[in-house]
């Protein structure tokens, strides 16, 4: 028997492949690079005016601490705010109670041990993480596998 609407099924079927190969950042060979990410306009993203770590990390201050800089083994007491690069908030403890981290100790994801590094208590940092020093070919919750983060981290402690 003849299977109806032949060329319509075939052209269905590499619609779909054209579309599952535009989805950056989506599969686990194909990880994320922040330099060539598009932001959304309300995260305030200029990587061109940001300090380049790695590759994948990119950090900004938006508020210079005076008090005790971080370093791997202290213990911060952070604010933070992420989001995707089209501008959707996954997460925030702004309004709740600070979180807890100690660099170096494997508590948070790559991108926070490296790009933490230096702040001093009373500031702010920005980040960019590419998904290798993020959650990598993982989704995880409402992280798409292979996504850009962007934190914005206030420092309150450092000890």
């Amino acid at each position: 028997m003849r299977q109806p609407f032949p060329f319509a099924r075939r052209a269905a079927a590499i619609l779909l492949v054209v579309a599952a190969g535009c989805l950056k950042g989506t599969e686990p060979n194909n990880p994320s690079n922040p330099a060539t990410d598009t932001y959304a306009a309300s995260l305030g993203v200029n990587i061109s005016q940001m300090t380049k770590v790695s590759d994948d990390l990119y950090i900004q201050d938006l508020i210079v601490g005076t008090g005790t800089q971080a370093a791997t083994g202290k213990t911060l007491t952070v604010f933070y705010t992420g989001w995707l690069p089209n501008g959707t908030r996954f997460d925030t403890n702004v309004g709740g109670q600070a979180a807890s981290v100690t660099l170096g100790a494997g508590q948070v994801i790559s991108g926070w041990e490296l790009g933490l590094v230096g702040v001093k208590a009373g500031g702010k940092r920005r980040l960019v993480i590419g998904s290798t020093l993020g959650y990598g070919p993982v989704a995880n919750g409402p992280i798409p596998a292979n996504s850009t983060l962007v934190f914005d981290v206030q420092v309150v402690t450092v000890q």
